[in-house]
């Protein structure tokens, strides 16, 4: 009896170690997306009034757990009765990452002239702002949903042949550690400018060292986001370039003279371009309509 009991125990532990093991790797195969999920969302709660950043922060927070809870049943669903369907879903996605990191590469390259609306000018009412302020969370909630579908889908792919419960445990594990990782980050840089301005207010000369701190944390807020916004396009590309290249072999075969990230980059670069061109040339089709 006794024997029996430390062998489910003994089971149990040794569930959790291969779950842990597992959850570890497909955390390494999702941190580029995590990475732009970042950026994406520190832009995002980002552009609010001081006292609205955190419930706005809060808002998009829940409906992404909403997102999680909806994904998740669903991926482990297709797991068990339809694993064929990953890697197309898989690749669908990659295509979705590689014409997001080229978009904003092409953005940033031909930049979009921006039409000027004189009536943003105008003073809004607090209605008007409630209003615009849930357009944006809305907006927000939708983005983390996309994004949430590829975390989910390559996380379960790295662990598709293990057993359904390891499965279920660690892509559980990602999809928490994309919320509540990613959106606690985002808290912490949507407030530091504010923790600076605090600082700056507090020192009693511009020559302190609070004052220069403060300062440090007002200035570096909008070059950290630029910053997470390059990281983030770049592990875009490079996670879109792997999909093809472990699920394509004469891609793989193709490219196998270049380093693997280099090889991963260009497949990125070449699929996301063609993605945006297509795009181009669908929105000037749709034009002449």
């Amino acid at each position: 009896m006794a024997a029996g009991f430390f062998a489910v125990f003994d089971d149990i532990a040794m569930l959790l170690d291969d779950a842990a093991a597992m959850s570890k790797v497909a955390t390494k195969k999702t941190a580029g997306i995590l990475g732009d999920d970042l950026a994406v969302n520190a832009q995002k709660a980002s552009g609010f009034a001081s006292s609205r950043e955190l419930p706005v922060l809060w808002a998009i927070t829940k409906g992404s757990f909403l997102n999680k809870l909806i994904i998740l049943p669903l991926a482990f669903l297709l797991s068990a009765f339809a694993p064929w369907a990953i890697v197309p879903i898989l690749m669908f996605g990659g295509v979705y990452l590689a014409f997001e990191g080229a978009h904003k590469i092409d953005e940033y390259i031909f930049p979009h002239k921006i039409k000027e609306h004189p009536e943003l000018t105008e003073a809004l009412s607090e209605e008007e702002i409630l209003q615009k302020e849930a357009q944006k969370v809305k907006g927000a909630i939708r983005t983390d949903f996309i994004l949430s579908i590829e975390i989910i889908i390559i996380a379960l792919g790295t662990v598709l042949e293990q057993t359904l419960t390891i499965q279920i445990i660690a892509v559980s594990v990602v999809a928490l550690l994309a919320t509540v990782g990613v959106y606690g980050i985002v808290a912490l840089l949507v407030r530091m400018d504010d923790f600076g301005f605090k600082l700056i207010e507090s020192a009693k000369d511009e020559s302190s060292l609070l004052y220069a701190l403060g300062d440090l944390l007002v200035l570096s807020l909008p070059k950290v986001i630029r910053v997470l916004t390059f990281v983030g396009t770049l592990a875009m590309l490079l996670v879109a370039g792997g999909i093809f290249s472990h699920n394509v072999h004469e891609i793989h075969e193709l490219l196998t003279f270049l380093p693997a990230m280099l090889k991963e980059l260009l497949i990125g670069l070449v699929v996301g371009y063609i993605a945006v061109l297509l795009g181009k040339a669908y929105t000037k089709i749709k034009g002449q309509q």
